[in-house]
């Protein structure tokens, strides 16, 4: 089996209810567009410029504490807010108001350090401050949706590399979310099952988990609609953070550290991503079914070149893999589990 044999096929994603087409053998033609070499040299350890740095100070003149662990405050410029706006009564051109608000996670102090680079402890730290902030936000009567989120690089738009999420909390749920609930939803009153453990054992029989512990598995699903596309599933039936036992948060920071260390090793630099944590929505509602998981999306299919969405993603809605997730599943499986850093000396 390679990348380069002829295949054509559709498969269907289960979460999203959507399908994508996979023709791997493209993803060997030849390549004349941009090309991008990896970031360039690591940043300090602090840097008084940094709207994130300890002590420093942010766009709103607030001064951030002098933390030495995980941070967390508002977004000097959220996306969400507290105005009230007239709601339209057009059936067409509807609006209505935006509640809620934004928060940023700082996972360290360190300016220069990534995910891949905290230690278990820290790395769990990040897991229970997100869970903590979920159950606060959950409880506003404002937020129906909390949305816990990283872009890692320049190449998905990240000005900032301190290591860092935000999290939008907010009376709109998010599309991929509804998609979640109306899949999930149906694949239960159909079988009675939960669909985050069916997809959870397909991938375990299929060959595509990278690496796993306890209480999560981390693959390169069947369905991926990126090469390297992670997805982390729990062990048992979860619809979100507030679910999780203190053991279970640490096992989760653990295995996106092993995922973040893997996508890292893979090419020896810093692999950029979109991270974002799916779990069921807050508005009052029951979401049993709800299929907990983390996405993490790579946008790079070779070590300089990005995987573009173009006219059949952008203007047809329908993506394109031209990968084999088995075959990338292995290649990360087979990644050393210690950050080429640290093994170069650049890090404890």
């Amino acid at each position: 089996m390679s990348d380069q044999e002829l295949v054509w096929e559709q498969r269907w994603n289960p979460l999203r209810g959507e399908w994508i087409l996979f023709c791997s053998h493209r993803g060997g033609r030849p390549w004349i567009g941009e090309t991008h070499g990896a970031e360039e040299e690591r940043p300090p350890s602090y840097d008084p410029t940094c709207a994130l740095c300890p002590g420093n100070e942010r766009l709103s003149g607030i001064h951030n504490d002098d933390y030495s662990g995980t941070y967390w405050f508002t977004n000097d410029l959220p996306c969400f807010g507290g105005l009230e706006v007239e709601p339209s009564d057009d059936p067409l051109y509807q609006t209505k108001p935006a509640f809620g608000t934004a928060e940023v996670v700082c996972y360290h102090p360190d300016h220069s350090k990534t995910f891949a680079e905290l230690s278990d402890d820290e790395a769990a730290d990040v897991v229970l401050l997100w869970r903590e902030r979920y159950r606060e936000l959950s409880a506003r009567e404002d937020i129906d949706h909390v949305l816990i989120f990283e872009n890692r690089g320049e190449l998905v738009g990240t000005s900032n590399p301190h290591p860092h999420c935000q999290i939008y909390a907010g009376n709109m749920i998010y599309g991929h979310t509804l998609k979640h609930i109306e899949q999930s939803r149906d694949w239960h009153h159909r079988t009675g099952g939960y669909l985050g453990l069916e997809i959870l054992n397909r991938e375990c029989e299929g060959g595509r988990v990278i690496c796993q512990n306890d209480h999560f598995i981390a693959c390169v699903p069947w369905f991926a609609q990126y090469a390297y596309e992670v997805y982390l599933f729990p062990r048992r039936a979860v619809s979100s953070l507030a679910d999780l036992s203190e053991k279970e948060c640490r096992h989760l920071g653990e295995l996106q550290r092993d995922v973040c260390i893997r996508l890292d090793n893979l090419w020896q630099q810093p692999m950029p991503y979109i991270m974002t944590v799916h779990q069921a929505p807050t508005d009052g509602q029951d979401y049993a079914y709800f299929p907990f998981h983390i996405v993490y999306h790579p946008p790079l299919r070779t070590p300089d070149t990005k995987k573009y969405l173009a006219g059949p993603e952008v203007g047809g809605g329908s993506m394109t893999n031209e990968s084999h997730p088995d075959l990338k599943a292995a290649e990360l499986r087979n990644v050393p589990a210690t950050h080429y850093r640290q093994e170069q000396g650049h890090g404890k």
